[in-house]
Order: C-alpha cells, then sequence, then structure tokens
C-alpha cells in the first residue's frame, strides 16, 4: 500500500532525509556571473589539464562528488550509493566518474533534470530504509553538449537569440537519514510533456509546458499554492522559458512574479555575458542548488524550497529525423525544519 503517495504524482517522506554536505564546482564564465561568491571551485580553464572536453567534464564530476565527502568528514567506503548522471552518449561522464570512484552506482539520463531526479530517487531510496549515505550527482560542459547537440566548435555558428548557454559545472550532494539539514521532505515526479517544438535552439520554450504541469500537479497534491515557498526555482529554461512558465501560470490561477525565478537566469549576468537567453545544462541546477541555494539555506535565507529541474528528452539522431523535443521537470522540496 502506497501510504507515502500524496494526490496523484507527490510523495511525502516518512523520515525525511537530511542534506549533510554539498559540493559544486563551476567553469571560468560561470566563475565570472553574479554567483561566484556561492561556488566550491571555479576552474581556470576548461580543460582542467585533460585532453578533451569529455574527460574534463568526467573530472568535474568525480572531483565534486569528492569534494561532497570529504566535506561530510567521510570517504568513498561509506557511501551506499552513487546516483548520477549528465548529457553525454550513454552518460559517459557519470560512468568514467563512478569507475574511478568504486561507489555503487545508479547512472540516470534525465537531461537537464537529473539534479532533482537523482535527489527524488536518492531520498526515497534512503526513506525506505536501504541506505544511510548516498550521494546525487551531476555535471555538464559546454564545449562537451555543443559539439554534441549542435555544432562542432570550430564550425563557429552564430546562436540564435533563444538559444542558452550550456553551464560547465557539477553539483554534488550528500545526503543521510540524520544530520542538520536542510531536509528532503517531497517529491513531485513529472510527466513527460511535448508541446510539439522541433528548434533545438529553443529549449526554453520546449520544457516550460512539463514545468507547468509538475508545478500545477505539486501545487493540487499538497493543497499548497506559491506563497508557501521562500524560493521556488527551475533548473534550465532560462529568460524564454520562465517567461512563458510566468504567462502560462498566470492563466492557470497562479502568482509566481513574488518568489519565482531559475538557475538559468541567475548564473550568468545578461548585460555582462553573453549567453543569450541565459543558462542550461545538467550542472546549471546542479552547481546553483548545491552552490548558492544551500549556502543561503544554512544561513537562513530561505527555509522552504521547491527546486524544479528541467529536461528536454532529445538526442540529434531523432530530431534529425523530424522528432519533436519532450520535456519533463521533477521538483523535489527541501526546507530548514524536519518537522511540519
Amino acid at each position: 500500500m502506497a501510504i507515502k503517495r500524496v494526490g496523484s504524482q507527490t510523495v511525502k517522506l516518512e523520515n525525511p532525509p537530511a542534506i549533510i554536505s554539498s559540493h559544486s564546482i563551476v567553469g571560468p564564465k560561470e566563475g565570472e556571473g553574479p554567483l561566484k561568491a556561492y561556488f566550491d571551485l571555479i576552474l581556470e580553464e576548461d580543460l582542467w589539464g585533460t585532453e578533451s572536453w569529455e574527460k574534463a567534464e568526467s573530472k568535474i564530476q568525480e572531483e565534486c562528488i569528492k569534494g561532497a565527502i570529504n566535506e561530510a568528514g567521510l570517504s568513498t567506503k561509506d557511501i551506499d550509493y552513487l546516483i548520477a548522471g549528465d548529457l553525454l552518449n550513454q552518460i559517459i561522464a557519470s560512468g568514467y566518474s563512478a569507475r574511478q570512484l568504486g561507489i555503487p552506482y545508479f547512472g540516470l539520463y534525465g537531461a537537464c533534470s537529473t539534479m532533482t531526479e537523482s535527489l527524488s530517487l536518492g531520498a526515497m531510496l534512503m526513506d525506505g530504509g536501504f541506505a544511510d549515505k548516498i550521494v546525487c550527482a551531476t555535471s555538464s560542459h559546454f564545449s562537451t553538449a555543443e559539439r554534441q547537440f549542435r555544432f562542432p566548435l570550430e564550425y563557429g555558428n552564430q546562436r540564435k537569440m533563444t538559444a542558452q548557454w550550456t553551464v560547465t559545472g557539477a553539483g554534488a550532494t550528500l545526503i543521510s537519514p540524520s544530520g542538520p539539514g536542510p531536509y528532503i521532505k517531497c517529491i513531485t515526479t513529472g510527466k513527460i510533456i511535448d508541446p510539439g517544438i522541433k528548434d533545438a535552439a529553443n529549449m526554453g520554450a520546449a520544457m516550460a509546458p512539463a514545468a507547468m504541469d509538475t508545478l500545477i500537479n505539486h501545487f493540487k497534491d499538497t493543497g499548497r499554492d506559491p506563497s508557501y515557498y521562500d524560493l521556488i526555482i527551475s533548473g534550465d529554461l532560462g529568460y524564454v522559458g520562465k517567461d512563458i512558465v510566468i504567462d502560462m501560470m498566470k492563466k492557470e490561477g497562479y502568482d509566481l512574479s513574488k518568489n519565482y525565478t531559475d538557475c538559468g537566469v541567475e548564473i550568468f549576468d545578461r548585460s555582462l555575458q553573453d549567453t543569450h537567453a541565459g543558462g542550461s545544462g545538467c550542472g546549471c541546477s546542479g552547481s546553483v542548488f548545491n552552490g548558492y541555494i544551500i549556502k543561503e539555506m544554512k544561513k537562513g535565507k530561505f527555509n522552504k524550497v521547491l527546486l524544479m529541474s528541467t529536461g528536454a528528452l532529445h538526442s540529434t539522431l531523432i530530431t534529425q529525423q523530424g522528432e519533436s523535443i519532450p520535456g519533463i521537470a521533477h521538483a523535489v522540496v527541501i526546507e530548514n525544519k524536519r518537522e511540519g
């Protein structure tokens, strides 16, 4: 009997896992943005001493995971599961990172929604009594994603104004059954929503309907409205997707104007950095959550946060066949108080 289910798509955890440490690593461009003071490590160059962008991304994720483990005063032998994913073919950044770490590993592909997907599954595993220490992680890299999903870097193509800039970065969250928090208290799992968009340079519009669907179902399932949260933040919609979500939610009777933003909006300075429609990529919500949001929650600026990462579940193979781009969004509730 599913006693922890609330409504149609949400679960409320009986023993909310505590976030006992987190770590974030970003590239040089991200380190020049407005959130630079929150990241644990800012790289001086994107290759980070490796021979390829793909090897660099795997190193970024590996070191980010190690950072979260070290911050908690633990070793890799203390971790029961690593739950991680990325954007690359067969999630190679995560797989090769896990190869080095030697932790029992679940690989995920949720595109840019992977941060909250990993947090969701990790929290449910822990609430079910299957683990004492779990690391949830993800990464992305501008140069790996650009040449896999769009064009070779050498091509120097002009980007559309609706295009987003894939974040070079990673985030890792270590959760445990006990600790001072914050705590993962509630999970709303998204459905795939396909608005029929075929333009791979307009990810915000492709993912926005999935974000709206998850938000509406979360509010219906929990009986809450947006004002319950100090911060509602989506992961990877950028400026275009964020504006679409605000407009669509307003038509459905939900006012997000006071406490909603997007990680892809926050990570870059629009006036100083040429990122067009803002940031995207698994590492966008991964680094912003494990850098900015967690640190501000521990300071008490935010006490109740709804984090919703969004993903575009496509590949160059299928879009070249004329298929549209389906989206998904998973949401997790993180609060400083365990009870209530």
